[in-house]
Formats: structure tokens, C-alpha cells, sequence
């Protein structure tokens, strides 16, 4: 990916993912995280930029979080979001050692139930002021393009 802005792309029909990204933007160490809802067309275009390759409808639908290295998803998002985060919610990335399969597998069993344990949404809410100039549209992608 050309762009150097890491994306955290989330489910913005989520309560639990929009409180979410207020809580990491806040305690965003360099205020370089970006964000666009999943829903939006703008991350159809994010991913389409930093992979033309991926299937946008087999990404999960909780968070996907892509920058320099590319796109990632699952637990692995979540810990490469943490290298932003201030001391000492940075040390989360300590969590590496534990194996892949099992820090999805708790994930997911938590992603499953988002809905149930906080709610759901009807649409994305509008960003809160302060935090809105961080949220992409698809001008902030050089060579995407608008359909």
C-alpha cells in the first residue's frame, strides 16, 4: 500500500466497534490512525488500493485494520492496531505469543456475540467532532477513484 495512513475499517453498525474507535483514537500515541466504516463505500476502495487480489465479501465483518504491511484481520488486527496505542495499552502486542489459532478462536467466539452483548445500530453514527478530519473518504486514496 503506497499510502502510509494506517486504516482501521470497522463495523459501524457495531455499539461495540463504534465505542471502540473512539477509545483507540484517543489513546492513538501519533493521531496517525484512520478510520472508515465497512460499510462505507470508501472501504470497498481502501482494500481494493492496498489489494486489488481480495475478495472485499470474504473479509470479516467485525474490523480489518490495513496499512504499510497490508491487510489484516481477526486478533492479528487488533495487535497491529495496539503498536499505535499509548503505554500501556501498547504492551497488548505482547499477545503475539500467544498461537494464532487460539487468539482468533476467542475473537471470534467474542465477535459473535457483539450484537447481543451491545447492540446493534440501525446506521453508522457520525463521527464525534474532534474525531471526524480522521475518518477517510475515497479522496484520501490517490488512484481511487469515485464509480
Amino acid at each position: 500500500m503506497d499510502d502510509p495512513r494506517p486504516v482501521i475499517l470497522f463495523d459501524g453498525e457495531c455499539n461495540f466497534c463504534n465505542a471502540t474507535v473512539r477509545w483507540t483514537a484517543k489513546r492513538d500515541k501519533r493521531k496517525r490512525l484512520h478510520f472508515a466504516p465497512l460499510q462505507s463505500p470508501a472501504a470497498r476502495r481502501i482494500i481494493a488500493f492496498a489489494d486489488p487480489g481480495i475478495d472485499f465479501e470474504a473479509l470479516p465483518d467485525s474490523v480489518v485494520f490495513v496499512d504499510e504491511d497490508g491487510i489484516h484481520t481477526d486478533s492479528t488486527a487488533n495487535l497491529r492496531i495496539a503498536r499505535h496505542l499509548r503505554f500501556p495499552w501498547s504492551l497488548l502486542v505482547l499477545a503475539q505469543i500467544i498461537p494464532r489459532s487460539l487468539r482468533d478462536a476467542a475473537y471470534r467466539l467474542f465477535i459473535r456475540n457483539r450484537y447481543r452483548w451491545f447492540g446493534r445500530s440501525d446506521a453508522c453514527p457520525a463521527p464525534p467532532p474532534g474525531l471526524a478530519a480522521r475518518f477517510l473518504d475515497t479522496e484520501a486514496y490517490p488512484g481511487v477513484d469515485d464509480e
